[in-house]
């Protein structure tokens, strides 16, 4: 979690990034921003993120 932005509380997230082939079909849905790109997360990390998720939204203004 990043309190710490101009635009408020961020999460985050490290992942590999994608291959060609997964960003062509991602970007055919959701074109990336300039400052974005498209990263792979293990199935196992689900559960983690849920849990960053939940204590984000706990904290809510409070951040």
């Amino acid at each position: 979690m990043d309190t710490d932005t101009a635009e408020g509380p961020e999460l985050v997230l490290q992942g590999k990034f994608a291959d060609a082939a997964t960003r062509a079909a991602c970007s055919q849905d959701s074109p990336p921003a300039e400052d974005e790109g498209v990263i792979r997360i293990s199935v196992r990390m689900v559960e983690q993120i849920r849990e960053a998720c939940d204590a984000a939204e706990a904290a809510g203004p409070q951040l």
